[in-house]
């Protein structure tokens, strides 16, 4: 299976259908004005360009592959040069796109960021191999095809020129508020341009359950996203510019709605998180399944890409540490040792997995993918295995509603095929 470079969630059954009538995260792109000589712009990523009497302030920059289609609409509008340009977040798709979006011959943009993102780009040259494996599993669903790379992390026209907690600046007459606020990063920082009343959200807003869960990647902070939110949502913006998705313009009721609605989805999360871990502290998949997100019919709250089971796991990484609570987990036995001993005890492969193919008829399928692991693990050069086992993954990714979910569970069946541990 292969991967739209220009959008990663086309990935998603159905998604491009599904969702192409609304702002929603798979809303299609394009140009729109906002306000008078400020328009926002989207390949996948938004970038929010605001014209002044000095030039361009650019909010993102989108990334490699999508500038160029951003650059070509913002140059259809304006030729104004970019005098700044903020980086809500450092990753690929918002922090990598800025010299496509230059105007030809003009000065170097003054480019404003917060620290952590200098610790970000190292990161990401120093873990280059893990990300690609994390980025072929999450968007293209098979470790076989490479997702659109590779990335020069750090390069220098990456490189911020400024970096602030916060601040207030001024350009050419317009003012800009940056905030900073951890979330699906802890470079995060979000803008608010109090001239047009637009609040421009990074990746705190994509149109779907927060990122904020992830489970191939770093910590993130529910509790201070929800902080966040709450604080755009003070400003009584008239128009919101998301990081992913279409903006939500001169529609104040409707922006309040949107940010309200989802601080408190993740305020519940975190709550109902830290009060079971409070009682008593049980096993982290007890939490797992205890835990009830609030029910939302709202386009903006749709599990698509992450979802509430992997905020849980979030919350409890970073108040609960990483064991388990299973003692048999604290210093486990190998998998390999396991497997054996659980086909042991099944009477051999094959009653296992037909007990596997069971429990994946009877929709069984959380079941039926541990007795699966075991099934590989013991007769990973068993092809036949290896096929029972590939079909046990796709049929639970067809089960499943977030891309993560489901292109996990499709690249677990990509290994299987290939007789190889999910690594």
């Amino acid at each position: 299976m292969t991967v739209n470079s220009a959008n990663p969630f086309s990935a998603r059954r159905g998604a491009r259908d599904e969702f192409s009538d609304d702002a929603g995260i798979f809303w299609r792109g394009g140009r729109i004005e906002i306000a008078p000589g400020t328009w926002f712009l989207s390949h996948f990523s938004g970038v929010t360009a605001f014209e002044t009497a000095d030039g361009l302030v650019l909010v993102d920059a989108s990334s490699e592959p999508s500038s160029g289609h951003i650059a070509d609409r913002l140059r259809e509008v304006t030729s104004a040069p970019v005098h700044t340009v903020v980086y809500t977040h450092g990753h690929r798709d918002h922090a990598y796109g800025l010299p496509a979006l230059l105007a030809e011959g003009q000065a170097p943009p003054e480019v404003i960021a917060h620290p952590a993102i200098l610790d970000r780009f190292d990161r990401y040259g120093a873990l280059s191999g893990y990300n690609e494996a994390v980025r072929n599993r999450q968007f293209a669903g098979d470790p076989q095809n490479g997702f659109p790379g590779p990335v020069t992390y750090g390069a220098p026209e990456h490189l911020p020129t400024r970096l602030v907690e916060s601040a207030t600046i001024t350009v050419g007459g317009c003012t800009f508020e940056i905030h900073h606020a951890r979330g699906e990063t802890d470079d995060a920082l979000w803008v608010w341009n109090p001239d047009h009343e637009v609040v421009c959200t990074g990746d705190l807003f994509i149109w779907a359950v927060p990122n904020a869960g992830n489970p191939q990647k770093v910590q993130r902070y529910p509790w201070e996203w929800a902080a966040a939110l709450r604080e755009m949502a003070a400003k009584r913006p008239r128009t919101l510019c998301p990081g992913h998705g279409g903006p939500v313009v001169d529609d104040p009721d409707k922006v309040q709605r949107m940010l309200l609605e989802t601080a408190a989805y993740l305020e519940q999360i975190v709550e109902q998180t830290i009060a079971l871990l409070n009682d008593g502290a049980p096993p982290h998949v007890d939490i797992v399944h205890a835990v009830r997100p609030p029910e939302s019919d709202a386009p903006w709250l749709r599990p698509v890409y992450d979802e509430a089971e992997f905020i849980v796991r979030n919350v409890i990484r970073y108040f609960g540490g990483w064991w388990s609570g299973r003692p048999s987990e604290l210093k486990p036995a190998s998998r390999t040792s396991l497997a054996a001993a659980v086909v042991g005890l099944s009477g051999g492969v094959e009653p296992l997995l037909a007990e596997a193919e069971r429990a994946t008829a009877d929709g069984e399928l959380r079941l039926a993918c541990h007795l699966a692991d075991w099934a590989l693990e013991h007769a990973r050069d068993d092809h036949s295995v290896r096929a029972r086992t590939a079909a046990i993954y796709l049929a639970r990714a067809e089960s499943e509603t977030s891309l993560m979910a489901i292109n996990l569970f499709r690249s677990a069946a990509s290994y299987a095929t290939l007789g190889r541990d999910f690594r």
